[in-house]
């Protein structure tokens, strides 16, 4: 973490987070991990008395070379250094075989998720799938008929867990005006101007009128179809978000600390990324899906959803779409909020913007949960160096 950040009594003006800096470096090395000090927040408890253990069979990792594009090899320690990582957990058959933490992280300190925040939802949603709660083929104004009157009226649900929606909407984090700005104010995520009146998320959708092309079509990420999902599950459960989140997946997993995540003005949960855990508990649900949703003889999420996810995305929708070139040259499909590298042994992720990933490797049983403070949201080479790394993992735990 850069030297003085948010320390003294108070901070001094250049060293404060603000609701204005905070995901922008140097400020996000310390807000990524303080999230709810900046942003109003819902607990997600754990159960104290449930958590599952980890054991340890720790091994030196950190000369592990890396290749690199340029024929120039680096450590797999410089990669995290060169990588702003605040927490990387890496289990292996179960066990923890590396763990570091930087940038004033602890072991019990929670972290923001952003987009593997979607991949959360994923879960729950497939859990309620499950039990029959929430019908995915549905239209979504079945569930929400407060947006019959927007570009959402004909999606389905599944067209929402997919990015499939023909909505237009320009997810440019770097903008500083127009609908993305707006719609982060909705979320309690930026400062209004001065006079401005507050929104909410909910209150957002009615913005949302056009399409450019039909529902079903390519892979086209936008923030926006998720945090409409997390209202589709709440309506369908009747539950608050974290409360199901909660009660479905954190504690019966065994979760050894309470997440959380940020809400609007109004509790409108951001589904789409405000979920915040340790690097740990992100590693346990790496873990739970890898044993197919089971802990042991509780079945906590269909194995179908699980086999759903890696074997049912639709490469073409995704080569059709603009993510290709952040995986260049990769056999890939999107399915329910998760990213999935096809092959001969899938590996499934979660991504998030400023270097947030959670990978699982179901065939060779390694996870890998690593939170980052990258001052870029989407860097194309530090996700292909990411990548390497990860390979190299894969390949050194393995055995190949």
């Amino acid at each position: 973490m850069t030297a003085g950040m948010m320390e003294g009594c108070p901070p001094a003006p250049q060293s404060q987070a603000t609701l204005a800096n905070w995901r922008l470096a140097p400020f996000n090395s310390w807000a990524f991990h303080h999230v709810r000090e900046i942003i109003p927040s819902a607990d997600i408890p754990h159960d104290p008395d449930g958590v599952r253990a980890l054991k340890a069979a720790p091994q030196d990792l950190a000369r592990l070379a890396i290749p690199m594009a340029d024929g120039k090899p680096i450590s797999f320690g410089q990669f995290l250094a060169s990588s702003s990582t605040d927490g990387i957990v890496i289990l292996h058959k179960g066990a923890v075989v590396f763990e570091q933490y930087g940038n004033g992280m602890t072991v019990r300190s929670p972290h923001i998720l952003m987009s593997v925040s979607k991949s959360m939802l994923g879960l729950v949603a497939g859990v309620l799938a499950g039990q029959g709660v929430l019908d995915v083929e549905r239209p979504v104004t079945d569930y929400v008929p407060e947006v019959a009157e927007t570009a959402y009226a004909g999606a389905t649900v599944r067209h929402l867990l997919d990015m499939r929606t023909g909505v237009v909407f320009d997810e440019n984090y770097l903008a500083t005006s127009g609908p993305i700005i707006e719609y982060r104010k909705s979320t309690g995520w930026n400062p209004l101007a001065p006079g401005e009146a507050p929104s909410d998320l909910r209150s957002f959708y009615r913005h949302l009128g056009e399409t450019d092309r039909p529902h079903g079509g390519r892979f086209h990420y936008i923030s926006v179809n998720t945090d409409l999902l997390g209202w589709v599950v709440e309506r369908a459960a009747g539950r608050r978000f974290a409360d199901l989140m909660s009660e479905l997946i954190w504690q019966p997993m065994g979760a050894a600390e309470s997440a959380y995540i940020t809400v609007d003005r109004l509790g409108a949960p951001r589904c789409a990324g405000g979920m915040c855990m340790t690097t740990r508990d992100l590693a346990r649900v790496g873990q739970l899906i890898l044993e197919r949703g089971a802990r042991g003889t509780k079945q906590i999420i269909p194995e179908s959803w699980i086999a759903d996810i890696l074997g049912a995305g639709d490469p073409e929708a995704w080569n059709a779409s603009t993510f290709v070139e952040y995986f260049r040259g990769l056999d890939m499909h999107y399915r329910a909020k998760w990213y999935v590298e096809r092959g001969r042994t899938p590996l499934l992720s979660g991504l998030g913007i400023h270097g947030q990933n959670l990978f699982i490797d179901p065939a060779n049983e390694i996870v890998i949960a690593k939170f980052s403070s990258q001052g870029p949201p989407l860097d194309v080479e530090l996700i292909g160096v990411t990548r390497a790394a990860v390979n190299a993992v894969r390949k050194a735990l393995s055995g190949d």
